[in-house]
């Protein structure tokens, strides 16, 4: 059984499990380099469950038991860390294959209705805030750089001085999130996502599962693959849906984001802010 076919798995009988089994398949579901590498015992103390919760679960599933369920995650390690052995063909065209599917599954897991609704809450927000940690830092920087092309009062949240809760907790109901993260989430995301909801500012999870910390907060969830043969998620499908939310928002925005665009631009001009290539007389003058 593939990993992808684990976390399938999982998340189909989520709902039907008690809630005791529901916490070991959400750690099942967000750590499985821990699943692949550590013992029954072991991993069982890291979800904070006994052992036989981790041996009940598998048999939930329809495994075994708790190998069958940690097999699938063993060999995709193992494919992840034998990769880099093969020439370059063996090697990247796993990854491609991988990739592209990704980028599929933005489609078949996003609604268009689930992602209009996503990208009016990003128009109608008084502020705009985005917020990606780790591998995901560079999905959020993105939103953030297109979206502040589409509207004003865009903001990439970030952790430099550490300050990064004081940045969200300045949020109120008028204002928005968007939050990226994917297993294993980014504690401190988790976090922010935490304080933003109890204040009720509203929440857009860009993340992979529908099950993450980040879903249960959001008002909408985006949903991306991140599956890969390398150690690494792919991220592929995350950059996807952040090009497809930022479509939506352009196509939604109407006049507004028409006048944005020029201003945007006109700044840009003047501000020379993309090469331009002069004419050779030109440039020898």
């Amino acid at each position: 059984m593939p990993y992808h076919a684990l976390t399938q798995l999982i998340d189909s009988h989520f709902e039907a499990l008690s809630p005791e089994l529901q916490r070991a398949a959400r750690w099942v579901r967000e750590h499985p380099a821990e699943l692949g590498l550590q013992s029954l015992r072991a991993s069982a103390r890291a979800a904070g469950v006994a052992p036989a919760t981790l041996s009940r679960l598998s048999h939930a599933l329809g495994l075994a038991d708790f190998e069958a369920m940690r097999r699938p995650v063993v060999e995709a390690l193992a494919r992840g860390v034998g990769s880099g052995h093969g020439t370059p063909d063996e090697t990247a065209r796993p990854l491609t294959q991988a990739q592209l599917r990704n980028v599929a599954s933005t489609a078949a897991r996003n609604p268009v209705e689930v992602v209009n609704a996503a990208a009016d809450l990003l128009l109608s927000a008084r502020q705009l805030t985005f917020l990606g940690l780790r591998a995901s830092f560079g999905i959020a920087h993105h939103l953030r750089y297109a979206c502040d092309w589409l509207r004003p009062g865009t903001l990439l949240a970030g952790d430099a001085s550490g300050a990064l809760v004081d940045q969200i907790a300045q949020l109120t109901e008028a204002d928005g999130l968007v939050v990226v993260s994917q297993a294993p989430y980014t504690r401190q995301t988790v976090e922010c996502a935490h304080v933003a909801h109890a204040a009720g500012v509203p929440i857009v999870a860009l993340t992979d599962n529908p099950l993450s910390p980040l879903a249960r907060l959001a008002r909408h969830t985006l949903l991306f693959d991140a599956a890969s043969p390398s150690f690494f998620h792919s991220m592929a499908g995350a950059q996807a849906l952040a090009e497809t939310l930022v479509a939506a928002v352009a196509a939604r925005g109407g006049e507004p984001v028409v006048r944005r665009l020029a201003e945007v631009q006109a700044r840009q001009h003047a501000h020379k802010a993309y090469w331009e290539k002069r004419p050779l007389k030109e440039s020898f003058t």
